[in-house]
C-alpha cells in the first residue's frame, strides 16, 4: 500500500512515541500526548484512564542497576489510516517488539488503535486502545 505524504507524517510520529516507550523516555512520550489521554490498555484492567500520571508511573519504574541496556526494536506491522478529518486519524496495527530475554531474541506482539489530533498545531496523542 502506498502512504501519502500525511500519512507518513502520522507514521514518523507515531513510530517516535513507540521508540520513546521502548526507551523509557517520558519528556519525548509526554510531549505527544494530549494531558487527557484517554486508553484502555492491559494494565488498566477494563477500565478506561484519563490523563498522564497513570502512564507515568510505568516510565518511573526503576531498571535494573547492573544491567546493560538491552536493544529493543519496535514495529508497527500493517499499518491502516483512517482519517477522519485534516486534523484527526485513526491509526491501527499490530506492535511487534523484539528483545532479548535472559539472552534469547523474543518478539511480543499486541494490537494498537491509536487516534491522533493536531492541537494548537502540532500532533497529539487523544486515545489508545491496546489489546
Amino acid at each position: 500500500m502506498a502512504f501519502s505524504e500525511r500519512d507518513r507524517e502520522i507514521l514518523q510520529v507515531n513510530q517516535a512515541m513507540l521508540n520513546s516507550v521502548a526507551s523509557g523516555d517520558w519528556q519525548a512520550y509526554s510531549a505527544v500526548c494530549a494531558e487527557d489521554l484517554s486508553c484502555f490498555e492491559a494494565e488498566s484492567e477494563g477500565h478506561l484512564v484519563e490523563g498522564l500520571p497513570f502512564h507515568r508511573f510505568y516510565f518511573e519504574l526503576p531498571g535494573e542497576p547492573n544491567a546493560a541496556p538491552s536493544p529493543v526494536t519496535v514495529t508497527m506491522a500493517r499499518p491502516h489510516l483512517r482519517w477522519l478529518s485534516d486534523d484527526a486519524v485513526v491509526l491501527s496495527y499490530t506492535r511487534l517488539t523484539q528483545r532479548l530475554s535472559n539472552g534469547d531474541p523474543i518478539t511480543a506482539r499486541c494490537c494498537e488503535t491509536r487516534i491522533w489530533q493536531r492541537l494548537d498545531g502540532n500532533w497529539k496523542q487523544v486515545h489508545v486502545h491496546r489489546s
